[in-house]
């Protein structure tokens, strides 16, 4: 898989901290496809991004993320993840919290320990007994047509 960087100032580069954790801020555009691999994750619990994430395949976040977020594949929002970002997906999984809104193309499926607040646009969602969701739903992809009468 091919990953490409892109940071707008010169101070954007990836950090660690004594403790090992990510830091991040500027964009992620990660090309290609993910083929006959198990989803795995792209930031864990310790990390903290901050920009824009553009993605092929699945990928999961467990850590902290703020910015805007844009794939046709699926995204899992892992239960200890925090997001605040509109995301644009083909599906997504969530168990953590996101604070912006959710447009997905397939499905969206809210898991027990979900915290979402934000409008989700899908035509699927599922919200378990448990889930958080504040925020208005819509479903369908096109407009409806005026029937004639």
């Amino acid at each position: 898989m091919a990953h490409k960087l892109d940071s707008t100032r010169e101070t954007n580069s990836p950090t660690a901290d004594a403790g090992g954790a990510l830091h991040f801020e500027g964009s992620v555009d990660l090309g290609g496809t993910v083929k006959g691999e198990v989803l795995t994750v792209l930031f864990g619990p310790d990390s903290t991004v901050n920009g824009k994430l553009r993605f092929n395949g699945s990928v999961r976040i467990d850590g902290s993320f703020r910015g805007a977020i844009k794939t046709n594949d699926e995204l899992t929002v892992g239960e200890s993840a925090t997001i605040e970002a509109d995301i644009n997906c083909g599906s997504a999984v969530v168990a953590g919290e996101v604070v912006g809104n959710i447009s997905a193309t397939t499905s969206v499926e809210l898991a027990a320990t979900a915290r979402v607040k934000g409008d989700v646009t899908s035509p699927s969602l599922t919200v378990a007994r448990g889930a958080m969701f504040d925020g208005a739903s819509r479903m369908g992809t096109t407009a409806r047509r005026p029937t004639r009468q």
